[in-house]
């Protein structure tokens, strides 16, 4: 596939650079401001729009604060809230027009190509650092595998939060036209949760049965993914590989923590070995499978990998793009010459 070229004051791509025919290049993004000059860069569109951006830099209060804003009892809070919202009687709608007009912004940048926002994924100790977070969120030791992704969304903890996130979505696909806005639910550990996260997401207006178009992913970031995943595919439309997820909790290790971040390698055997397995499983199974992060655009070897194994899209972050393009057209290149 050609990269167009586009007149812009911003020149992204040299004439000979070309997308790899066979693998989707997607983009990974998260601010809003930034859309549409990304937009100018050879993609088939976003592959993880990361909703925390949004509401970390946009928002900055947490979701249930302004839920509960009637009854916070921290005045200091409450005044915050205030000033941050003036002009909304009800504090929800201030996350809703917010929320919404972040994603539409990005959706219409992009516009007709798929933009998949990942619900928020935020681990405990990150929303209680959010305007009011510290009234609503639990101490966790660790936070990582803790009250995080699909537990918190069907949770009475979290759970009106959620409705918040999904009338964004409902508002920007429906009211605004923007169909190319597809959904993405993170650490979802088992088969039964997934399906009550999806009972949550049609309670609150997003069912498939009444927006056919509507379709919902689920990262694969968990090796109980990976080894359940013809089951995960009774219920989701698609998966996205979570590279930097997937390898810590296949190795067990933090990669923030520098006392064993040396373990850390998206290319130790028993990693590959999953991603390998969650790609073949997805194909058999006629489900779409991409693949989130920084290895395929670092290592050759990686994008050889995946090209092997049939990844039907790569989403980089943008200073990581074009490496990635010359990486994954380089290994289809070679899977050619190879059936020669």
């Amino acid at each position: 596939m050609r990269v167009k070229r586009r007149s812009t004051t911003v020149e992204v791509a040299s004439d000979h650079l070309r997308k790899p025919d066979g693998t989707e290049v997607m983009l990974i993004a998260a601010d809003p401001a930034q859309a549409f000059r990304l937009s100018f860069y050879p993609n088939d569109g976003v592959g993880l729009l990361r909703m925390e951006f949004i509401i970390t830099h946009l928002l900055r209060v947490h979701p249930m604060a302004l839920v509960n804003y009637h009854v916070l009892t921290d005045d200091q809070v409450k005044q915050e809230i205030a000033k941050l919202t003036a002009g909304y009687s009800d504090k929800k709608d201030f996350f809703t027009d917010q929320l919404s007009e972040g994603i539409a912004t990005v959706a219409a940048a992009f516009y007709p190509k798929d933009v998949i926002v990942r619900f928020s994924d935020f681990k405990s100790n990150e929303y209680a650092s959010l305007m009011g977070g510290h009234l609503f969120e639990p101490h966790e030791e660790n936070p990582m595998i803790g009250f995080r992704g699909a537990s918190r969304y069907y949770d009475e903890r979290y759970k009106a939060a959620f409705a918040l996130e999904c009338a964004a979505i409902k508002y920007v696909r429906r009211e605004m036209g923007l169909t190319n806005v597809k959904v993405m639910v993170p650490f979802c550990r088992t088969v039964e949760e997934g399906r009550k996260v999806i009972a949550t997401m049609r309670e609150f207006g997003l069912d498939r049965d009444e927006d056919s178009s509507l379709e919902i992913y689920m990262m694969v970031e968990i090796p109980a993914n990976v080894l359940q995943e013809e089951a995960f595919a009774e219920i989701f439309d698609g998966f996205s590989i979570g590279g930097n997820d997937l390898t810590q909790l296949t190795l067990g290790v933090d990669r923030d923590n520098e006392i064993v971040a040396g373990i850390f390698t998206e290319q130790d055997p028993a990693v590959v070995q999953l991603v390998r397995m969650a790609i073949e499983k997805a194909r058999h199974n006629g489900v779409r499978i991409g693949f989130c992060g920084q290895a395929p655009s670092d290592y050759p070897a990686y994008a050889k990998l995946l090209a092997e194994a049939g990844i039907h899209s790569v989403s980089f972050n943008p200073d990581a793009v074009f490496a990635g393009i010359q990486n994954m057209a380089e290994a289809e290149q070679q899977l050619i010459l190879n059936t020669i």
